[in-house]
């Protein structure tokens, strides 16, 4: 990978992560989780191999349906609750999906 490739994928998790921590709105927790996983995609396809890329293909798939399954625990919440905002989670489901969603992102226990 050249240097300038690299440097972008780089900035990009730094910026995806820098969004999500600094967001207080659901959408926007999610773009920032959507691009630290498109920008961790070519750091883990590097070498092409075929095994590389199989684990890229897995690694966004799991990424996709976790991220999925976040959209889905925020519009739930949004229609129990009237609110968008991440410290309004208060709908019991809503936890529960949310709770799942992270874990399968973070590739907790039962998860990995």
């Amino acid at each position: 990978m050249n240097p300038q490739a690299k440097l972008i994928s780089i900035s990009s998790l730094l910026l995806g992560t820098t969004i999500t921590i600094s967001s207080s709105h659901w959408m926007m927790a999610w773009t920032g989780l959507e691009i630290n996983t498109l920008a961790i995609l070519p750091l883990i396809s590097n070498p092409h191999h075929p095994r590389a890329i199989e684990a890229a293909t897995k690694y966004f798939l799991v990424q996709a349906a976790a991220s999925t399954l976040l959209l889905f625990s925020s519009t739930t919440n949004a229609l129990f609750t009237g609110q968008w905002d991440i410290t309004q989670l208060t709908h019991p489901t809503s936890c529960l999906l949310l709770t799942t969603a992270i874990s399968i992102k973070l590739g907790l226990v039962p998860f990995h």
